[in-house]
């Protein structure tokens, strides 16, 4: 039976005019499948549904989701993300998720040198109030001082090279942070995998803080996400946010870094699903 399936341009591309025109037609299409996107169930003989297709380096998965939720897309993502997506489907991931107000803090974000140590980006994932509406909001800060790439310094540097790569100065946390062109948040069937930076000399973008496994986001982060298709990111030095409880005080430890000159922001569009 044929199913009501979006295949965009570039999902087509990848996967040829054969194989599209027998998903349209119903053959490898299942009938009901929990969307990639809000990990609801799903009737690709009922609604219309996309097709989304994560390729690796050498591997490609091809999911769906509801069409209300993102359109057909190609995904790209690194070959361990693809895996643990993969492993996370047949239920043989381990247990992962973000820090969020009220837990602990994630213990796989990636080493950063810092001249004589190594510092941990912390990211703290929940919902901002800016101006009337929620905005889902990742806050980063490391777990000691960031020194600028190749120097022996021990003074921080966080914000200085965070403002270099586009990120302002928060005076006002009721002010939505400006866009920064390039940078993305990369969310993968459902789970936080990256943040991505511009590439080098306009090539594909690279990985500016990435989960050693993808990390799972509460459904009222990710369903905000989606709606709005857009992230802000606040970034602060370290002991400067701490760990919250609860997110009203998260909000209150924001504005307080903002009060003292210490916090920058960035909005940046989601990137997968």
């Amino acid at each position: 039976m044929p199913r009501m399936l979006d295949v965009s341009d570039d999902v087509r591309a990848e996967i040829g005019d054969e194989e599209a025109d027998r998903l349209l037609a119903g053959g490898d299409a299942p009938g009901s499948y929990d969307c990639t996107s809000c990990r609801t169930p799903g009737d690709s003989e009922q609604e219309r549904t996309s097709t989304v297709l994560f390729v690796g380096e050498e591997t490609a998965v091809l999911a769906f989701a509801h069409a209300t939720c993102i359109p057909s897309q190609v995904v790209p993502v690194s070959e361990e993300q693809l895996q643990g997506a993969v492993r996370s489907i047949t239920g043989e991931d381990a247990a992962a998720a973000t820090r969020s107000p009220g837990s602990d803090p994630a213990p796989n974000a990636p080493a950063v040198p810092t001249g004589e140590r190594q510092a941990t980006l912390g990211i703290t994932c929940g919902l901002v109030l800016v101006g009337s509406e929620l905005h889902p909001a990742l806050v980063v800060e490391p777990d000691g001082p960031i020194a600028r790439p190749g120097s022996t310094s021990t003074e921080d540097e966080f914000l200085t090279l965070l403002r270099e790569q586009g990120f302002q100065p928060v005076t006002d946390m009721n002010l939505r942070p400006v866009d920064n062109p390039g940078w993305s948040t990369l969310l993968a069937m459902g789970k936080l995998h990256a943040v991505l930076q511009p590439g080098v000399n306009g090539g594909s973008p690279a990985a500016w803080w990435q989960a050693h496994q993808p990390l799972a986001v509460s459904d009222g982060w990710r369903t905000a996400a989606n709606k709005s298709q857009t992230v802000l990111m606040y970034a602060a030095p370290a002991g400067t946010i701490g760990h919250q409880p609860r997110e009203d005080l998260m909000r209150q430890a924001l504005e307080q870094a903002a009060a003292k000159g210490a916090l920058v922001a960035a909005a940046m569009p989601l990137a997968g699903t």
